[in-house]
């Protein structure tokens, strides 16, 4: 059986420096890839009540309770949206997942967001990403795992005083 040093030695010890750049690279790609998916349900959500109010011809759109759920609704999406949008540029810039986590939670508290949300976004753009180089794709996955832990880390304290 193979131990774990005998195994990084065999691969060269993990993704190297250029790897993890392309990884951040490749996550911001996928973020923003999402931003554009949540920007589009915006604008579709928005379409969807832009008739007349109470217009019998809108038919379910006509119900003002339904036309402010939608309303609600882009505007979560458009907000997520452009929070993705931001996330991204600050991984593309790459640096210590450390360093990155505390700006992505800066962030969301200066866009009135959750900080665990990006938690969810992340692995879910590592898990997206359109590249065959095999050790962006793993740092990627590391990088998204360290920061999402990161970022959920003040949660889990919380719950753990509670």
């Amino acid at each position: 059986m193979m131990e774990d040093d005998d195994f990084a030695h065999a691969f060269g010890g993990g993704p190297g420096p250029e790897d993890w750049l392309n990884g951040a690279a490749a996550l911001a790609s996928a973020l923003a890839a999402e931003a554009r998916v949540l920007a589009q349900a915006a604008v579709a959500l928005r379409g969807a009540v832009a008739n007349v109010p109470m217009d019998p011809s809108n038919n379910a759109m006509g119900d003002v309770r339904r036309q402010r759920l939608a309303l609600s609704a882009a505007n979560d999406a458009a907000l997520k949206a452009a929070l993705l949008l931001e996330a991204g540029e600050l991984l593309g810039a790459g640096g210590e997942p450390e360093a990155m986590a505390a700006k992505l939670a800066a962030l969301a508290r200066r866009c009135g967001a959750l900080t665990v949300m990006l938690a969810p976004a992340l692995r879910a753009a590592a898990l997206a990403l359109r590249t065959d180089d095999g050790a962006a794709r793993i740092a990627a996955s590391a990088l998204a795992q360290d920061i999402s832990t990161r970022l959920l880390a003040p949660d889990a304290q919380r719950q753990g005083a509670q």
